[in-house]
């Protein structure tokens, strides 16, 4: 069984969660881009120090485990980046941390989970379910689990990234955000942005074939990415389904969100090396790829997020090689 979370993530839960973050990590840059002749803002969560805006989420769920319950350690189901920022946490509070992540997962993510003492548990993306058995491991252990995107605080602490941009607005005199366009997965970022900033537009980005949440806002429902959807490069962004936690939120705040296919990615890629000296994994590169292709509207209010930057360094090379 599943861990059903039913604390309620709110606007007040963002701020305590930002007040903690900002304790242990620095703002990362809010940096003014030009696209197509319009400006906007990107937020640069690929140089957090674990490369993604998940040091958030893991951070804030971790540091609220009570103190009885910590020496159990934690478990996590993760690709790659919700998978770091958990195992950092851990390893900064001294618990136990284990992750379960696919087969495919990139080497460098792996790696650097491992680096940080975190024990793996490999499973079949497709076939098999990471949450079932993240639980399965709770109940074995007693540790805590926290889901990536479908709890409560991990929705908060991903939020912060927006309490962030609105204080370095106003700090350089401008008005608060008017949009976010996100990468978007099962959805934890995209909620925590909705909350902390309530009059923003949000726009999820999603993977071609990958639009569950899209296509969950249409029908008013929440619809799986089905039993054979497509190969996508973008693997932080491959989530099934969204959770009832995350849904209620977007279905109150997000616009239908749009798509980007492999190859708007790549070109995002090569944009943000190119211009501003930005490595991005696909994923992170996700907002960006959508507002290059002219898939969302941007305007001097609007924040893209560039949401991770951990890609293997040897397709990385090939990505910025390639001229597709």
């Amino acid at each position: 069984m599943i861990p059903h979370d039913d604390r309620k993530p709110t606007i007040e839960g963002v701020l305590a969660a930002a007040r903690r973050i900002a304790e242990i990590v620095p703002p990362t840059p809010l940096l003014p881009l030009e696209i197509h002749g319009t400006q906007c803002f990107i937020k640069a969560e690929n140089l957090q120090p674990v490369g993604a805006f998940k040091i958030r989420g893991g951070w804030n769920r971790l540091s609220q485990i009570p103190a009885e319950d910590m020496a159990r350690g934690v478990v996590g189901a993760s690709s790659g980046n919700h998978a770091q920022g958990v195992a950092w946490a851990a390893k900064r509070l001294g618990m136990p941390a284990t992750i379960v992540m696919p087969n495919d997962a990139p080497a460098v993510k792996a790696d650097n989970v491992r680096a940080l003492g975190a024990t793996i548990v490999p499973y079949e993306r497709l076939s098999e379910d990471r949450d079932a058995i993240a639980a399965s491991l709770c109940e074995q252990t007693g540790a805590t689990f926290v889901h990536a995107y479908g709890d409560s605080w991990v929705i908060e602490g991903q939020g912060t990234a927006g309490v962030e941009v609105a204080a370095q607005r106003a700090e350089r005199g401008l008005p608060a955000p008017t949009r976010f366009v996100a990468p978007c997965g099962g959805g934890g970022l995209t909620a925590g942005l909705a909350l902390a900033c309530p009059e923003a537009e949000i726009i999820p980005v999603e993977p071609e074939g990958w639009d569950d949440v899209t296509r969950s806002l249409i029908a008013g429902e929440i619809l799986s990415v089905g039993s054979n959807p497509p190969s996508t490069s973008c693997d932080a962004l491959q989530t099934l389904a969204t959770r009832p936690i995350n849904f209620d939120i977007l279905q109150r705040r997000a616009s239908p969100g749009v798509t980007v296919t492999d190859r708007d990615i790549r070109e995002a890629q090569r944009f943000a090396f190119s211009r501003l000296k930005l490595v991005l994994e696909p994923g992170g590169a996700a907002a960006l790829a959508a507002a290059l292709a002219g898939k969302v509207p941007i305007d001097a209010g609007t924040t893209l997020i560039l949401s991770g930057g951990n890609v293997d360094a040897q397709g990385f090379a090939a990505v910025i090689g390639s001229a597709d």
